[in-house]
Protein backbone atom coordinates (compact mmCIF):
# COMPACT_ATOMS: atom_id res chain seq x y z
CA UNK A 1 0.00 0.00 0.00
CA UNK A 2 1.36 3.43 -0.95
CA UNK A 3 2.16 5.93 1.80
CA UNK A 4 1.08 9.56 1.59
CA UNK A 5 4.36 10.76 0.07
CA UNK A 6 4.18 8.14 -2.69
CA UNK A 7 0.60 9.13 -3.50
CA UNK A 8 1.63 12.80 -3.79
CA UNK A 9 4.62 11.97 -6.00
CA UNK A 10 2.49 9.83 -8.28
CA UNK A 11 -0.14 12.56 -8.55
CA UNK A 12 2.53 15.03 -9.66
CA UNK A 13 3.93 12.74 -12.37
CA UNK A 14 3.63 13.76 -15.99
CA UNK A 15 2.10 10.95 -18.09
CA UNK A 16 4.54 8.62 -19.79
CA UNK A 17 3.97 8.41 -23.56
CA UNK A 18 4.01 5.09 -25.36
CA UNK A 19 4.14 5.27 -29.16
CA UNK A 20 2.12 2.44 -30.67
CA UNK A 21 0.73 1.29 -34.04
CA UNK A 22 -3.05 1.51 -34.65
CA UNK A 23 -5.30 -1.02 -36.33
CA UNK A 24 -8.92 -1.51 -37.37
CA UNK A 25 -9.53 -3.72 -34.32
CA UNK A 26 -11.53 -2.56 -31.34
CA UNK A 27 -9.11 -0.92 -28.92
CA UNK A 28 -6.45 -0.60 -31.65
CA UNK A 29 -3.88 -2.76 -29.81
CA UNK A 30 -2.33 -5.70 -31.67
CA UNK A 31 1.48 -5.42 -31.81
CA UNK A 32 3.56 -7.92 -29.78
CA UNK A 33 6.43 -5.42 -29.53
CA UNK A 34 4.33 -2.64 -28.04
CA UNK A 35 2.35 -5.13 -25.93
CA UNK A 36 5.45 -5.77 -23.81
CA UNK A 37 5.71 -2.28 -22.21
CA UNK A 38 1.98 -2.34 -21.44
CA UNK A 39 2.51 -5.49 -19.35
CA UNK A 40 5.72 -4.54 -17.54
CA UNK A 41 4.49 -2.53 -14.58
CA UNK A 42 0.86 -2.59 -13.38
CA UNK A 43 1.14 0.90 -11.93
CA UNK A 44 2.22 2.20 -15.33
CA UNK A 45 -0.11 0.37 -17.66
CA UNK A 46 -3.32 -0.58 -15.87
CA UNK A 47 -6.50 0.92 -17.24
CA UNK A 48 -7.26 2.71 -13.97
CA UNK A 49 -3.86 4.43 -13.86
CA UNK A 50 -4.12 6.57 -16.99
CA UNK A 51 -2.73 9.54 -15.05
CA UNK A 52 0.74 8.17 -15.72
CA UNK A 53 0.43 6.68 -19.17
CA UNK A 54 -0.90 7.77 -22.54
CA UNK A 55 -0.63 6.34 -26.02
CA UNK A 56 0.20 8.16 -29.24
CA UNK A 57 -0.85 6.18 -32.31
CA UNK A 58 1.52 6.28 -35.29
CA UNK A 59 0.80 4.68 -38.67
CA UNK A 60 3.62 2.57 -40.12
CA UNK A 61 4.21 5.06 -42.90
CA UNK A 62 4.62 7.87 -40.36
CA UNK A 63 6.97 6.13 -37.90
CA UNK A 64 10.21 7.44 -39.41
CA UNK A 65 9.09 11.06 -39.67
CA UNK A 66 7.47 11.09 -36.21
CA UNK A 67 10.47 9.46 -34.53
CA UNK A 68 12.85 11.92 -36.21
CA UNK A 69 10.62 14.72 -34.97
CA UNK A 70 10.88 13.65 -31.32
CA UNK A 71 14.57 12.79 -31.54
CA UNK A 72 14.33 8.99 -31.25
CA UNK A 73 17.25 6.95 -32.52
CA UNK A 74 17.17 4.16 -35.06
CA UNK A 75 17.27 0.53 -33.93
CA UNK A 76 19.28 -2.29 -35.45
CA UNK A 77 17.09 -4.99 -36.92
CA UNK A 78 17.60 -8.55 -35.70
CA UNK A 79 18.47 -9.77 -39.18
CA UNK A 80 20.50 -6.83 -40.46
CA UNK A 81 20.02 -3.16 -41.25
CA UNK A 82 18.49 -0.45 -39.08
CA UNK A 83 15.49 1.84 -38.98
CA UNK A 84 12.94 3.57 -36.80
CA UNK A 85 10.74 1.15 -34.88
CA UNK A 86 8.09 1.04 -32.20
CA UNK A 87 7.62 0.82 -29.28
CA UNK A 88 9.17 4.04 -28.14
CA UNK A 89 8.64 5.26 -24.60
CA UNK A 90 9.02 8.91 -23.61
CA UNK A 91 9.21 9.75 -19.92
CA UNK A 92 8.83 13.53 -19.49
CA UNK A 93 9.63 13.16 -15.78
CA UNK A 94 13.22 12.17 -16.57
CA UNK A 95 13.47 13.31 -20.22
CA UNK A 96 14.24 9.70 -21.17
CA UNK A 97 13.43 8.52 -24.69
CA UNK A 98 13.79 4.74 -25.01
CA UNK A 99 13.49 3.04 -28.40
CA UNK A 100 13.71 -0.71 -27.84
CA UNK A 101 11.47 -3.18 -25.98
CA UNK A 102 14.34 -4.68 -23.99
CA UNK A 103 15.75 -1.27 -23.04
CA UNK A 104 12.26 -0.12 -22.05
CA UNK A 105 12.02 -3.15 -19.78
CA UNK A 106 15.34 -2.31 -18.12
CA UNK A 107 14.38 1.36 -17.78
CA UNK A 108 10.99 0.70 -16.20
CA UNK A 109 12.41 -1.75 -13.70
CA UNK A 110 15.16 0.69 -12.68
CA UNK A 111 13.03 3.84 -12.62
CA UNK A 112 9.67 2.50 -11.44
CA UNK A 113 10.51 -0.71 -9.53
CA UNK A 114 7.07 -1.34 -8.04
CA UNK A 115 7.14 -4.74 -9.73
CA UNK A 116 10.41 -6.44 -10.67
CA UNK A 117 10.43 -8.14 -14.07
CA UNK A 118 13.96 -9.56 -13.80
CA UNK A 119 13.65 -11.32 -10.41
CA UNK A 120 16.39 -13.35 -8.75
CA UNK A 121 19.15 -12.19 -11.11
CA UNK A 122 17.34 -13.77 -14.06
CA UNK A 123 18.20 -11.15 -16.71
CA UNK A 124 20.77 -13.35 -18.46
CA UNK A 125 18.41 -16.32 -18.63
CA UNK A 126 15.58 -14.15 -19.90
CA UNK A 127 17.78 -12.50 -22.55
CA UNK A 128 18.72 -15.98 -23.82
CA UNK A 129 15.04 -16.97 -23.85
CA UNK A 130 14.11 -13.79 -25.72
CA UNK A 131 16.75 -14.45 -28.40
CA UNK A 132 15.71 -18.09 -28.73
CA UNK A 133 12.03 -17.23 -29.15
CA UNK A 134 12.73 -14.48 -31.70
CA UNK A 135 14.99 -16.74 -33.73
CA UNK A 136 12.54 -19.67 -33.72
CA UNK A 137 9.57 -17.50 -34.71
CA UNK A 138 11.46 -16.06 -37.67
CA UNK A 139 10.49 -19.06 -39.81
CA UNK A 140 6.73 -18.49 -39.27
CA UNK A 141 6.45 -14.70 -39.40
CA UNK A 142 4.94 -14.61 -42.89
CA UNK A 143 1.61 -16.10 -41.83
CA UNK A 144 0.82 -13.80 -38.85
CA UNK A 145 2.16 -10.84 -40.87
CA UNK A 146 -0.28 -11.79 -43.63
CA UNK A 147 -3.10 -11.79 -41.07
CA UNK A 148 -1.79 -8.53 -39.57
CA UNK A 149 -2.05 -6.82 -42.97
CA UNK A 150 -5.78 -7.58 -42.85
CA UNK A 151 -6.36 -5.61 -39.63
CA UNK A 152 -4.19 -2.59 -40.39
CA UNK A 153 -5.35 0.61 -42.04
CA UNK A 154 -4.84 0.74 -45.80
CA UNK A 155 -1.82 3.05 -45.38
CA UNK A 156 -0.09 0.80 -42.86
CA UNK A 157 -0.96 -2.40 -44.72
CA UNK A 158 0.89 -1.07 -47.77
CA UNK A 159 4.05 -0.56 -45.71
CA UNK A 160 6.76 -2.93 -47.09
CA UNK A 161 7.12 -4.90 -43.85
CA UNK A 162 3.42 -5.81 -43.93
CA UNK A 163 2.78 -5.90 -47.67
CA UNK A 164 2.15 -9.65 -47.63
CA UNK A 165 -0.81 -10.09 -49.99
CA UNK A 166 -0.19 -13.70 -50.98
CA UNK A 167 -1.41 -16.18 -48.40
CA UNK A 168 1.56 -18.26 -47.15
CA UNK A 169 1.42 -22.05 -47.04
CA UNK A 170 -0.48 -22.64 -43.80
CA UNK A 171 0.32 -26.30 -43.14
CA UNK A 172 4.05 -25.70 -43.26
CA UNK A 173 3.81 -22.70 -40.94
CA UNK A 174 1.53 -24.47 -38.47
CA UNK A 175 3.95 -27.37 -38.13
CA UNK A 176 6.88 -25.02 -37.43
CA UNK A 177 4.85 -22.92 -35.01
CA UNK A 178 3.79 -25.98 -33.05
CA UNK A 179 7.43 -27.01 -32.73
CA UNK A 180 8.22 -23.52 -31.39
CA UNK A 181 5.64 -23.98 -28.64
CA UNK A 182 6.87 -27.51 -27.97
CA UNK A 183 10.27 -25.96 -27.20
CA UNK A 184 8.70 -23.24 -25.04
CA UNK A 185 6.85 -25.96 -23.12
CA UNK A 186 10.19 -27.63 -22.35
CA UNK A 187 11.54 -24.35 -20.95
CA UNK A 188 8.47 -23.98 -18.73
CA UNK A 189 8.45 -27.64 -17.69
CA UNK A 190 11.93 -27.22 -16.23
CA UNK A 191 10.39 -25.01 -13.52
CA UNK A 192 8.11 -26.06 -10.66
CA UNK A 193 5.87 -22.98 -10.69
CA UNK A 194 3.55 -21.70 -13.41
CA UNK A 195 6.05 -19.06 -14.58
CA UNK A 196 9.30 -19.51 -16.50
CA UNK A 197 11.32 -18.51 -13.45
CA UNK A 198 9.23 -20.61 -11.06
CA UNK A 199 6.82 -19.02 -8.62
CA UNK A 200 7.52 -15.42 -9.70
CA UNK A 201 6.39 -13.89 -12.97
CA UNK A 202 9.04 -12.19 -15.09
CA UNK A 203 9.74 -10.49 -18.39
CA UNK A 204 10.10 -13.95 -19.96
CA UNK A 205 6.38 -14.56 -19.38
CA UNK A 206 5.63 -11.13 -20.82
CA UNK A 207 7.61 -12.03 -23.96
CA UNK A 208 5.60 -15.22 -24.42
CA UNK A 209 2.31 -13.52 -23.64
CA UNK A 210 3.03 -10.68 -26.09
CA UNK A 211 3.37 -13.14 -28.96
CA UNK A 212 0.23 -14.97 -27.83
CA UNK A 213 -1.58 -11.64 -27.66
CA UNK A 214 -0.51 -10.90 -31.24
CA UNK A 215 -1.78 -14.26 -32.47
CA UNK A 216 -5.06 -13.89 -30.61
CA UNK A 217 -5.65 -10.42 -32.03
CA UNK A 218 -4.75 -10.98 -35.69
CA UNK A 219 -5.43 -14.65 -36.43
CA UNK A 220 -8.91 -15.85 -37.29
CA UNK A 221 -10.89 -17.37 -34.44
CA UNK A 222 -10.36 -21.01 -35.37
CA UNK A 223 -6.64 -20.34 -35.91
CA UNK A 224 -6.20 -18.83 -32.47
CA UNK A 225 -8.20 -21.67 -30.90
CA UNK A 226 -5.76 -24.11 -32.43
CA UNK A 227 -2.85 -22.46 -30.59
CA UNK A 228 -4.88 -21.93 -27.43
CA UNK A 229 -5.61 -25.67 -27.20
CA UNK A 230 -2.07 -26.90 -27.65
CA UNK A 231 -0.60 -28.65 -24.61
CA UNK A 232 -3.97 -28.91 -22.84
CA UNK A 233 -4.74 -25.22 -23.17
CA UNK A 234 -1.48 -24.14 -21.59
CA UNK A 235 -0.92 -21.06 -23.75
CA UNK A 236 -4.39 -19.59 -23.39
CA UNK A 237 -4.00 -20.02 -19.62
CA UNK A 238 -0.57 -18.36 -19.66
CA UNK A 239 -1.91 -15.37 -21.59
CA UNK A 240 -4.76 -15.02 -19.10
CA UNK A 241 -2.38 -15.37 -16.15
CA UNK A 242 0.00 -12.71 -17.46
CA UNK A 243 -2.80 -10.28 -18.26
CA UNK A 244 -4.26 -10.80 -14.79
CA UNK A 245 -0.87 -10.39 -13.16
CA UNK A 246 -0.13 -7.20 -15.09
CA UNK A 247 -3.64 -5.68 -15.23
CA UNK A 248 -3.04 -5.56 -18.98
CA UNK A 249 -5.10 -3.49 -21.36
Amino acid sequence: MENKAEVIIRALMVPLILYDIPSKLEGNYWSPSTAKPRRMNPSLVSSDSSIIRRVEWVEYSDIASRMKQIGARKNKFLYGGEGYTLPVLHDPNTSALITDSWEIAEYLEKTYPEKLIFPNKSKGLIRAFDAAVANSLRAVFKFPIFRTSEILSERSAEYPHHHERKRPKCDEHWAILERVFDTSKEWYDDQEGKWLTGDTSSYADIITAADLFWFKRVLHGNEWEKIANWHDGRWAKLLTNVETECNAV
